[in-house]
Parts: structure tokens; C-alpha cells; sequence
């Protein structure tokens, strides 16, 4: 994506699913759509309520994940090895 292009209600609702996601990084959402974190930390602050915003500035703040360089080595996709897998498309409901 050209970096001055404006971005589609899709994309920015992607940008936010990103910065909310705690495996991935910054860069990630860099190489897609071309956004510096100091542009999705924009984002985020003009398109969330201000509550949101500040509940997502307090995860987010220091956290190594969001930040390649700060990821310990093992952590190399965006799956967690403790997630379970769903075998059959069954989704355990109460």
C-alpha cells in the first residue's frame, strides 16, 4: 500500500484488530499498511472511544511482543503454542 494512500473503513478496522492482537508486532502492521506505531498509536486514539483507547495504551505500553526486536526468540507466528486445536469444527459451548 503507497504510503499517502487513505486507507478503507476495512483497512483501519484491520489496523485496530492488529493493535489489539498482542502477538502482533508493530512491524507487521508497518509492512501491510505502511503505518509507524507512532501512526497506529494515532489511529487508534482518533478512531477508538477514549476509554478504549486508554485501556488499550496501558496493555500495550512496554509489552515485548508488539516489538520484534523485544520478542524472545521462540516466539516466531502469531499462533500460540498453548493455543488448543479444534479438531472436527467443534467449538466447546456451556
Amino acid at each position: 500500500m503507497p504510503a499517502n494512500a487513505p486507507l478503507s473503513p476495512d483497512d483501519i478496522d484491520r489496523i485496530i484488530e492488529m493493535g489489539w492482537e498482542d502477538r502482533t508486532p508493530f512491524e507487521a502492521i508497518e509492512a501491510q499498511f505502511g503505518l509507524a506505531e507512532k501512526d497506529v498509536i494515532a489511529l487508534m486514539r482518533r478512531e477508538m472511544k477514549a476509554s478504549s483507547f486508554r485501556m488499550w495504551r496501558a496493555r500495550m505500553s512496554g509489552r515485548a511482543t508488539k516489538h520484534r526486536a523485544l520478542r524472545p526468540d521462540d516466539i516466531d507466528g502469531f499462533k500460540s503454542n498453548q493455543q488448543r486445536s479444534i479438531s472436527r469444527n467443534k467449538i466447546s459451548k456451556r
